[in-house]
């Protein structure tokens, strides 16, 4: 989660690890270690679901149908902020009781992937999550969190989760310099004070200078929706300085030509906005729209 002096801008930075030399003061744990013990509501709310993905057979629709269909399911449930910064130490967190709009977008996602291998088991489920949140599937400290979703994308792409589309639907270069996190360190408990880690993350914002990043224009959205398709994954490109993304979600489609927003907001918890284009041209940080688009499973 992103705080600009005491703001909190939405679920949106993670960031990554994979520092050499770097002294990061959190073990790495297995995929088996890492996965934590469920809360009580998060199981039952994870088995109801998986059982309505059986029940209609949700498997053998294309992955982003299934995960709007499945994001429908969760519509009302509030939005927290800085879930993933709450333990002590890096864990994975998984929760279906709330969501930011990362965490929302991750939830399905993993979900999605599992029923399109025939899993429903709490695990496969969590492995997914763990997958999607940490750069190369491996949670190894704070650092290897996926902290800028330019990065997460860039990350996901890599591994076959996700393709980023936004250029061949019309997507013009965003200049960015993705410095937010250090330029803001007194924000980040974590490394507010642990040279180390703020080593990690500058060092991690110095990679990313070399990707090659496209946004669509907010006035151009609406030129998209004939190549957008339900389950997309969006993130708002803003024009704040050091920073690329500040809020995500996934296409809704109606059925009615036009393109909606199924995410995760700070106003109203997880919700359908009935047009994408309107929503980003109502928020002022926003100027467009980056688009990664979930990819079937390999068999």
């Amino acid at each position: 989660m992103i705080k600009q002096g005491a703001i909190v801008l939405l679920g949106v930075l993670f960031f990554t690890s994979g520092c050499n030399g770097q002294d990061v003061p959190e073990p790495s744990a297995s995929r088996t270690e890492a996965i934590p013990e469920p809360d009580s509501s998060t199981l039952r709310l994870f088995s109801e679901t998986m059982a309505f993905a059986r029940a209609q057979d949700l498997k053998q629709r294309p992955i982003g149908e299934i995960m709007t269909e499945l994001g429908e399911r969760f519509v009302g449930k509030p939005y927290a902020a800085g879930l993933l910064d709450e333990p002590a130490s890096e864990m994975l967190v998984c929760t279906l009781n709330e969501f930011d709009c990362v965490t929302f977008v991750e939830s399905v996602l993993a979900m999605g992937r599992a029923i399109k291998r025939d899993a429903y088991d709490y695990e496969t489920w969590a492995g997914y999550m763990l997958d999607q949140r940490y750069r190369g599937g491996r949670l190894e400290g704070y650092c290897s969190r996926l902290h800028y979703f330019s990065d997460w994308i860039l990350d996901n792409e890599r591994r076959g989760t996700v393709r980023n589309i936004t250029e061949e639907i019309g997507g013009v270069p965003f200049d960015k310099d993705l410095r937010f996190m250090t330029a803001h360190r007194e924000s980040y408990p974590r490394f507010a004070e642990n040279d180390s880690l703020y080593g990690c993350i500058l060092e991690m914002e110095r990679r990313l200078r070399d990707a090659d990043l496209f946004y669509v224009p907010q006035d151009r959205i609406a030129e998209t929706y004939d190549r957008l398709q339900a389950g997309d994954i969006i993130a708002t490109a803003t024009h704040i300085e050091g920073l690329d993304v500040t809020h995500t979600g996934l296409v809704y489609d109606a059925g009615d030509g036009a393109r909606g927003l199924l995410h995760a907001s700070t106003s109203g918890g997880v919700k359908v906005s009935p047009d994408l284009q309107a929503y980003v041209q109502g928020v002022d940080a926003q100027i467009g729209i980056i688009v990664a688009r979930p990819l079937e499973p390999a068999n």
